[in-house]
Formats: C-alpha cells, sequence, structure tokens
C-alpha cells in the first residue's frame, strides 16, 4: 500500500482557517470540484415546500427516486441501488467482492485503497505515464490484467488527471476481465462534466455485461455533498441485491431522496452547468497554452492539471500564494506517482477563474 502524505481536501475548510487565519467564508475553492453554480435553481425553490416529508420515513425501496435516475441515465430502474453518498456504495462494493489483489488505475482518488486495505486486500496501481498525457494505454492494461487480479478499478473521467476513456475502449476492458474472471468498479463521479459525455459513460455497458459496477454521486455536478446521495448502475441482478442486503434501512432521508428528484430533473440547470464549465475549460486551456512555465493535460472533467516547468516554483510554493489570496488549489504531490511539481483546480465562475490564474501567473511569470 503506497503511503499518502497529510494534505489539505477540498472540504477542509476549518483546516486551511486554522492554519492560515482566513475565514472559511472568504475561500474559494477550486480544490472541492464543486460545480459553481452551487444548487439546482428548482431545489433552492422547491426543497422547503415538502418539510412535511420528514414526519414519515422514506420508501424502503426508493422506487419513485430510482425511477427518476433511470430516466436520467437512460437504464432500467431495477438497475439501480442508491445509497449514502458514493462512498458507501464504493465500501459495500468492496465488503462484498473481498478482493484480494486490485489494479487500480492511477494517480486516482485515494479511497479505492483504503476501502481495499480495510477488508485485506492489496493494491497494485496501473499506472498512467505522464509522457502519454495520462492517458489509458489499453495495451498495457491488458497485459496487466492477470489471473491474479480479481478487481479493476477506474475513475472516468479520472481525478486528478481529467482523462477519460471511451465506451469502445471499456469494452475491450471489460471482455478481457471477463476472461479472466475480473470485477470492473468504475467510478463516473465527474462524467456529467464531459464534453463526450454520451461516447464515455459505460451505462450502456451495464445491459451487455456483469461484470461492471458503475458509481455516482451528486456531490460534484449537482453541487450538494451536504445531502450524501449517491447510486450505482449494475446489470448484474444478484450482485446488487447482496449489496442492498449489507446496507443499512433508509441511509437517505426523505428529503434527500425527494431533493435527488427534483434535481435530476432541473433541465435548465443541467444545461447551464454543462455550457458554464464547457465555455471555461476551453478559454482556461487558451489562456494556459501560452504560458511556457507550465504543461496541462487535456482536461475532459471539470478540473484541469498542471504540470510546474519553471525551476524554484512547487506546489505548495503555489498552494501557498494562492491561499493567502482566499483561493485554494490543489497540491497534487500527495497522489501516487505525483511530485511537488503538480496542481489541480476547478473551473469556477469566470470572474473567480480570472483572478486565480492572474495570482498563478503571476508567480510562474515573475
Amino acid at each position: 500500500m503506497l503511503e499518502h502524505k497529510e494534505h489539505f481536501h477540498g472540504s477542509d475548510l476549518e483546516k486551511i482557517e486554522a492554519v492560515y487565519g482566513i475565514k472559511k467564508e472568504n475561500i474559494t475553492s477550486f480544490s472541492a470540484n464543486v460545480n459553481p453554480l452551487g444548487i439546482s435553481y428548482r431545489l433552492k425553490k422547491e426543497l422547503s415546500s415538502h418539510i412535511d416529508a420528514i414526519t414519515s420515513y422514506p420508501d424502503r425501496e426508493y422506487t419513485s427516486l430510482r425511477k427518476c435516475i433511470a430516466e436520467y441515465t437512460h437504464t432500467d430502474y431495477k438497475n439501480i441501488l442508491v445509497g449514502n453518498g458514493s462512498t458507501e456504495l464504493i465500501s459495500l462494493v468492496i465488503q462484498i467482492l473481498k478482493p484480494s489483489k486490485a489494479l487500480i488505475a492511477g494517480p486516482t482518488y485515494s479511497e479505492y485503497e483504503h476501502e481495499i486495505s480495510l477488508y485485506n486486500g492489496r493494491s497494485h496501481y496501473f499506472r498512467l505515464q505522464e509522457y502519454d498525457n495520462f492517458n489509458l494505454d489499453i495495451k498495457a492494461l491488458q497485459k496487466a490484467l492477470t489471473a491474479e487480479i480479481d478487481l479493476l478499478v477506474i475513475c472516468n473521467p479520472n481525478n486528478p488527471t481529467s482523462s477519460q476513456i471511451d465506451r469502445a475502449t471499456m469494452r475491450i476492458i471489460l471482455d478481457k476481465c471477463k476472461e479472466k474472471g475480473i470485477f470492473v468498479m468504475v467510478d463516473e463521479t465527474y462524467v456529467e462534466f464531459s464534453e463526450d459525455y454520451e461516447n464515455i459513460t459505460s451505462i450502456p455497458l451495464t445491459e451487455y455485461y456483469n461484470n461492471i459496477i458503475i458509481l455516482r454521486g451528486i456531490s460534484k455536478f449537482f453541487a450538494a455533498p451536504g445531502l450524501r446521495l449517491g447510486y450505482a448502475i449494475c446489470g448484474n441482478r444478484q450482485l446488487l441485491k447482496e449489496i442492498d442486503s449489507r446496507k443499512n434501512p433508509w441511509t437517505i432521508n426523505s428529503l434527500a431522496a425527494i431533493a435527488g428528484e427534483i434535481m435530476f430533473n432541473d433541465t435548465d440547470y443541467i444545461k447551464e452547468t454543462i455550457d458554464l464549465i464547457s465555455s471555461e475549460r476551453k478559454r482556461i486551456c487558451s489562456v494556459l497554452q501560452s504560458v511556457s512555465s507550465i504543461k496541462f493535460y487535456k482536461p475532459n472533467a471539470n478540473f484541469i492539471l498542471i504540470r510546474i516547468l519553471k525551476d524554484g516554483i512547487t506546489s505548495e510554493h503555489l498552494f501557498d500564494a494562492a491561499i493567502k489570496k482566499g483561493l485554494m488549489i490543489r497540491d497534487c504531490s500527495t497522489f501516487p506517482f505525483l511530485d511537488n511539481k503538480y496542481i489541480r483546480f476547478c473551473f469556477m465562475m469566470p470572474k473567480d477563474n480570472d483572478v486565480l490564474l492572474k495570482v498563478l501567473l503571476s508567480e510562474l511569470e515573475c
């Protein structure tokens, strides 16, 4: 198991407040990767009218919510299971599969490795190479998928690299894994931000493959991490039944279930989010294109990974310069295979993005 250094997560605003003496209310977080529009417009307007829902238990099957998610994702609601955030579902999947040896495409989110270790599994990384711009080398991965591997974990688009795998490639991976008896867990937390969503999401593959489960949540795209609502999509009904049997009942409260239904139907909010992120992604890349002291990797999610090329400037240096201006970026030296020359920041509102770019470029070009 790789050792992960202490770091400031996007939710660690209280720690930042204590260390830097900056009130958390005055910090703009470019580290949490949350939709800058805030919560759904319809949700803001309508949720309070449902307050009486807390006087009764939620539907134990969450049928209405699952049907709403099914419509949003274009799949069968019977293939959907909801949970208390995608984190609960990751934990439950690993509890049931109990992988003895997992392969994780990385650098990526550390929670996969952590959960696997809790159930005495070993994690090995399939390294996404910098010289390939952190894109997955499918031929190399196929060679790495040996019979001793029992779980493959892929974040798509990946955090922190913002690279992605199209569905045709995922199909090749699933075929190889099927041959070797390997189950595949795909985290699609950021897929709704992708410019090429229709060709990236693996949801259609769940109709044909029983060795894949897809995990999503509402924390990032719908800017609602506090609601703790996640969902899994899987064509393997037996596995879903087993996961459901391990879950505590009513892990999603009544208001969160109602909120989910409202958000997934807020088409104006969804369209505005996609348009905003797409526009800012293109604009920021065009600005960074002319900066010789950095290299950036094509972003497909709502964040961008940057490598610092200038001597004497580190990720800690840029983090410090930004936070002193009330702007929190991600120092990526804590991710496997990345060092103190990498930072990540998400796309916020244009005005905020301009302020951050000014701070970063002043440090990089001085």
